[in-house]
């Protein structure tokens, strides 16, 4: 296990207000954070369940729980580490029948990206791993060397919306032969040699080319869309009638799944008809939160359905 953050978590939740005002947490309930990551959210929820409700925080990475731990010492909290798309064998476990609503925020924890041993991100050298349960699965080095090329460029295409996919993966193909690519520093040169870098807005400089690249792979690496699949599927029979679940993506591959999930007029009312954004002082204030999308949904009862 990697050390955590000496100062604490990072990490700012993205979209608080929006969170309590969708999940609607009260006294009482029993909710659970599929994503807790630093626990930003989770002790916002977890405030707002006391003194007799229960909050259920999940994450597939220990380090994250470790720091959640810590932030949510004294709330009625309940740590598990295990995958959202898991939700339903959780509750068995537990004992529990049903819950009042389900938060997941897809996106990374920052205080995943500020450690370099994690390899998440190439803003710094570390190596290419990027696992979010680091005792499990392999890292994304393996899938540098184990793909071939037709397959790697799929994957930078699908899970990342790279157009330049098949130059990159042909690079990489040659590359590896001479040379194994092992470090976030090693893989990010090579996309930027084989992409230029697009023009931002007002003459600043846009996303390095390197973005999708790594993005694609920790997809891959942790298959966070088949996993964000399970969910949706499980979700109908882990919350109570009337249930609420609130999801927040980061890109189209999610949100398109979130949609169309919720699009099931027999199961939800949906209750946010566009997606959710940021606001522009959130936005200004923690710029990571300008990709977010948060959509809502209730589940409907018995009575309600047809």
């Amino acid at each position: 296990m990697t050390e955590p953050p000496p100062s604490g978590p990072h990490h700012v939740a993205v979209m608080p207000a929006e969170v309590l005002h969708w999940l609607a947490p009260a006294p009482g309930q029993v909710l659970v954070d599929g994503t807790t990551g630093a626990g930003g959210h989770s002790l916002l929820l977890a405030q707002r369940l006391a003194p007799d409700g229960r909050l259920l925080a999940l994450d597939r990475d220990s380090d994250m729980l470790d720091l959640a731990r810590r932030r949510l010492e004294g709330q009625p909290a309940t740590f598990v580490q295990a995958s959202f798309d898991q939700l339903r064998q959780v509750l068995d476990d537990l004992k529990i029948e049903a819950v009042d609503g389900v938060l997941a925020d897809l996106g990374i924890c920052s205080d995943q990206l500020d450690q370099a041993a994690r390899g998440f991100s190439f803003q710094q050298d570390g190596p290419l791993d990027m696992r979010m349960d680091s005792t499990s699965g392999q890292p994304a080095s393996a899938l540098l060397r184990r793909l071939n090329e037709r397959e790697l460029a799929d994957v930078f295409y699908h899970y990342g919306e790279e157009r330049h996919s098949r130059r990159i993966a042909r690079r990489i193909v040659e590359v590896r032969e001479k040379t194994p690519i092992e470090t976030t520093t090693q893989l990010a040169e090579l996309v930027r040699r084989c992409v230029p870098r697009p023009a931002g807005k007002r003459g600043k400089p846009g996303i390095d080319p390197a973005t999708r690249v790594f993005q694609a792979l920790r997809i891959a690496v942790n298959d966070e869309l088949a996993a964000l699949e399970g969910l949706l599927s499980v979700l109908p029979r882990c919350l109570k009638p009337g249930g609420r679940a609130v999801l927040i993506s980061f890109h189209s591959l999610e949100d398109r799944r979130v949609k169309q999930a919720f699009r099931d007029r027999e199961r939800w009312q949906v209750l946010t008809k566009k997606p959710i954004e940021a606001s522009e002082d959130e936005v200004r204030d923690n710029p990571r939160a300008r990709s977010a999308k948060l959509r809502a949904a209730r589940l409907l009862g018995d009575a309600e359905h047809g």
